[in-house]
């Protein structure tokens, strides 16, 4: 184990040192790993299983817009699965980054049946 690392000073010289920018791809992989964990819970016993959602990002200014395509099982309760997967995507972006999130626009591309039901 390595030796602690002092927490960054505060004050008027800290804004001179820099800033953090966060690569596009990291807020979708973010995103992408949210989305999953809400899809798996809607598609726990189900034989077959949809493709892993697709994610865009957009960073009009000092916020992020998120895009999630995801495949929902069917019969299921579309909007309540629609808003898992904006929330908790919303709450990881904002958790992990600190980057406020504009809006997260999740778009059902494909319903899957089969399965459990």
């Amino acid at each position: 184990m390595g030796a602690p690392v002092p927490a960054p000073a505060s004050g008027p010289g800290a804004a001179r040192r820099g800033r953090l920018r966060v690569a596009d791809r990291v807020y979708a992989r973010i995103a992408e790993q949210a989305a999953r964990e809400v899809l798996a819970r809607a598609w726990a016993g189900r034989s077959v299983k949809g493709a892993p959602p697709r994610v865009s990002v957009a960073r009009p200014g000092s916020t992020v817009t998120v895009r999630v395509a995801v495949e929902a099982p069917f019969p299921a309760d579309l909007a309540g699965l629609a808003r898992g997967v904006r929330d908790r995507v919303a709450a990881q972006v904002v958790g992990l980054t600190g980057t406020r999130v504009s809006e997260v626009v999740v778009v059902v591309e494909n319903l899957v049946a089969g399965g459990a039901w």
